[in-house]
C-alpha cells in the first residue's frame, strides 16, 4: 500500500520537533481527516536553514510532513514556496489514492510558514505578538452557539481546533 520511501520517513521521520525562535510559523489543518500540521522555518541569507515539523495524523501525513522538511532544507524562499503537493507526493514515492490530501497539507504548511515569515519581515505581523493578536473566541449569545474567529465557522463550544479551517481557537470567552 505505501512505498519504501513512505514507510521510511513514517518510521524515522526527519526534522521533527520546534523552532523556538522560528522566523515563520505555519499552521493547516484537515476537517475531513483531523491531520494537523505545523511547519516551522528559520531564515539566513533567504534561504530555509533550518525546518522543523510536528503533525498530528497518520502515516501518510507524518511521512509527507516528514518529506517535505527534506526537500525546502537550504532552498531560496522563492524556490521553497514552488514546491506543490505533487512534488511532495512523488518524492515518497506515490501515496494511496485515499491519503493525497495529505500531501496537500504539506505544501500548504510550509507556504503558509513563508507567508508568515514574510508578513513579519514586512512588519504585518510581529513575532512576539502574534499569539496576542490572536482574537479571542467568542460565543454568541443571541444563537447561543460558538463560531471560529478566523473563518467564522460554527464550531462546538470546546473544540480545541476549528475543523473547517484547522486553527486552534482561544477558549476566553465570557458566559
Amino acid at each position: 500500500m505505501y512505498s519504501e520511501i513512505v514507510m521510511d520517513h513514517f518510521k524515522n521521520p526527519r526534522n521533527v520537533g520546534e523552532i523556538s525562535d522560528a522566523d515563520g510559523v505555519g499552521e493547516v489543518g484537515n476537517p475531513v481527516c483531523g491531520d494537523m500540521m505545523n511547519v516551522y522555518i528559520k531564515v539566513v541569507d533567504d534561504k530555509i536553514a533550518d525546518i522543523k515539523f510536528k503533525t498530528f495524523g497518520c502515516g501518510a501525513a507524518i511521512a509527507v510532513s516528514s518529506m517535505l522538511t527534506e526537500l525546502a532544507k537550504g532552498k531560496t524562499l522563492e524556490k521553497a514556496m514552488k514546491i506543490t503537493n505533487k512534488d511532495v507526493a512523488e518524492a515518497l514515492g506515490g501515496l494511496p489514492q485515499n491519503k493525497l490530501h495529505c500531501s496537500n497539507l504539506g505544501a500548504d504548511a510550509l507556504h503558509s510558514a513563508i507567508k508568515n515569515y514574510m508578513d513579519r519581515k514586512s512588519g504585518k505581523v510581529k513575532a512576539k505578538d502574534m499569539e496576542k493578536d490572536r482574537e479571542e473566541h467568542v460565543a454568541s449569545r443571541e444563537a447561543q452557539a460558538c463560531y471560529c474567529p478566523y473563518c467564522s465557522k460554527k464550531v462546538e463550544e470546546e473544540s480545541p481546533f476549528c475543523i473547517f479551517c484547522g486553527t486552534e481557537i482561544p477558549h476566553e470567552h465570557d458566559h
